[in-house]
């Protein structure tokens, strides 16, 4: 019985992310439709024989009606064939499959970094405010969130890997040569990603520990002996991190748009750059599905930040 509106809650998320997911991928199949281009003449060359170029056309489902295409790429996305990439001939859910594997570990390395490096300082900076570790953070704040995060790749790439020789510069030698320098090229790229997010979550933080620390709820129990670091630690902190989760779930949307960026800036083979290769080379069939990928993870992650609060919420729990 306690359960129930737990239940109901997950369930009518479930159900928003799959209506949402569907308009989505309508909207991403309906703008590549309209981009002007004949994917036959990208694959053949301009050169090619009108026939041959009508053949492939037919072969590629082209010259079906809109909605019966949308139809079929649909059924295709369900049973995991993408169709082919128009440049490279090849298999686009190999394409992918292939640069997840760098995309989704730089992706969860960037967000564990700056929650390490947010909450800590976010939290002692919003328990001392005015003291030198808030001016730190509020500091830190202003610079990250004005720096873009392929800038900061380059200053990592000629401060640190050119000058110290600490990392390499860029590239990506795959996961077979171990976890210890596959992790090291990810390394600087994770952290150019990761500062401008732990600006963010640093202010947010701060900001939600001063106003959780007016509460009437705290100085009841700091009125009824608990020290400070435990009324912090117990009371505090879990309150203030409702509204950091709440930005994290929507900073997730522009950390994945920003591998697009720092991928290509520390040439590392992830979906960023094939998208961006993809978009140079008018593979429009690549750009469609990646698209819709990185819509499947930003929205699959919101909808895992929106039931983390029936953990984290009080007030949810009081509902149960």
């Amino acid at each position: 019985m306690q359960t129930r509106p737990a239940v109901r809650r997950i369930a009518g998320n479930l159900v928003f992310l799959a209506a949402s997911l569907l308009a989505v991928s309508f909207i991403i199949f309906a703008v590549m439709a309209a981009v002007p281009g004949d994917p036959a003449e990208i694959m053949l060359g301009t050169s090619a024989a009108p026939d041959t170029l009508a053949a492939l056309r037919q072969q590629l489902g082209l010259d079906q009606p809109f909605l019966l295409r949308y139809g079929d790429w649909l059924a295709g996305l369900a049973s995991g064939d993408l169709s082919l990439s128009y440049t490279y001939s090849t298999p686009v859910a190999h394409l992918i499959g292939e640069r997840l594997a760098v995309t989704l570990p730089l992706a969860f390395y960037a967000v564990a970094l700056s929650l390490l490096i947010s909450l800590p300082l976010g939290v002692f900076a919003g328990q001392r405010p005015g003291r030198p570790v808030d001016i730190v953070a509020t500091l830190f704040s202003q610079i990250g969130i004005a720096v873009p995060g392929f800038w900061i790749g380059l200053l990592l790439i000629l401060g640190v890997a050119l000058t110290l020789g600490w990392f390499p510069t860029g590239g990506f030698p795959g996961w077979q040569a171990g976890f210890l320098p596959a992790i090291t090229a990810l390394t600087l790229p994770a952290i150019a990603l990761a500062i401008p997010q732990a600006a963010v979550l640093t202010r947010v933080t701060r900001t939600a520990v001063i106003d959780v620390a007016r509460e009437d709820f705290v100085r009841t129990a700091r009125a009824k002996g608990a020290s400070r670091m435990r009324a912090l630690w117990r009371h505090v902190v879990p309150n203030a991190l409702i509204p950091v989760v709440t930005m994290l779930g929507m900073q997730i949307s522009v950390l994945m748009a920003g591998t697009v960026l720092v991928e290509n800036v520390f040439t590392l083979p992830g979906l960023g750059t094939l998208a961006y290769q993809a978009l140079a080379q008018r593979d429009l069939i690549v750009i469609q599905n990646v698209a819709l990928l990185f819509a499947v993870i930003v929205m699959g992650l919101n909808f895992a930040v929106d039931t983390l609060y029936a953990v984290i919420d009080p007030r949810l729990k009081a509902t149960r």
